[in-house]
């Protein structure tokens, strides 16, 4: 799967974007962050450290709630430098994706931020115990929908990195693939989380 910035920048663009129109949820962002290496375009995405509070373990883009005043461009490239020490600046934003409503009650909206070379990455031990560059390529496949007793809708996971990458960060990573990569405009927030993370 090829990408380039000017592609990914026009399929973003085209996209009639939805916002989560939720202002009584907490609000945060998550950089949906494309590096160029020698094999071609990457993702970057996090393993969160098994210590912390919440979703301990778990894989994860990187980002956070915003803080007072934040838009969620500033957020998303904030969490970007403190959690894994990539520094990228307003000019590499690309565009956003659908606002994502998660069951621990925050709306998140993806950032989708071109950084090119990243070089050496420096993750933040308190909060990520790895981060991945995962090629495109690696990206390109079919959704796994399961049927859960507890929600009418279907749970949407994804087989990557070894086992399986479950949403919030599933389905942002399944609509920037194909938005970004194929062009295509689809919807992804009717999707469920698996019940170990709702909390």
């Amino acid at each position: 799967m090829t990408l380039d910035r000017g592609t990914a920048a026009a399929r973003l663009r085209d996209l009639p974007r939805r916002a989560a129109g939720r202002p009584e949820l907490r609000q945060a962002a998550v950089a949906v962050c494309v590096t160029e290496e020698p094999g071609g375009p990457a993702l970057l995405v996090t393993r969160r450290a098994a210590r912390l509070r919440a979703h301990a373990g778990q894989w994860a883009l990187p980002g956070g709630r915003l803080d007072p005043g934040e838009t969620p461009v500033q957020a998303a490239l904030r969490e970007l430098t403190e959690e894994v020490g990539l520094e990228r600046g307003p000019d590499d934003v690309v565009g956003l994706l659908d606002d994502y409503v998660t069951r621990s009650g925050y709306v998140m909206t993806p950032v989708v931020v071109w950084a090119g070379n990243a070089g050496e990455l420096r993750p933040a031990e308190a909060e990520v115990a790895a981060v991945y560059r995962v090629p495109l390529a690696d990206l390109d496949v079919d959704p796994v929908l399961v049927a859960i007793p507890e929600s009418a809708a279907p749970v949407i996971r994804l087989p990557l990195l070894g086992g399986w990458v479950h949403a919030p960060t599933a389905a942002v990573v399944y609509q920037f693939c194909q938005v970004a990569c194929r062009g295509l405009h689809t919807r992804v927030a009717h999707l469920e989380q698996p019940v170990f993370a709702w909390r």
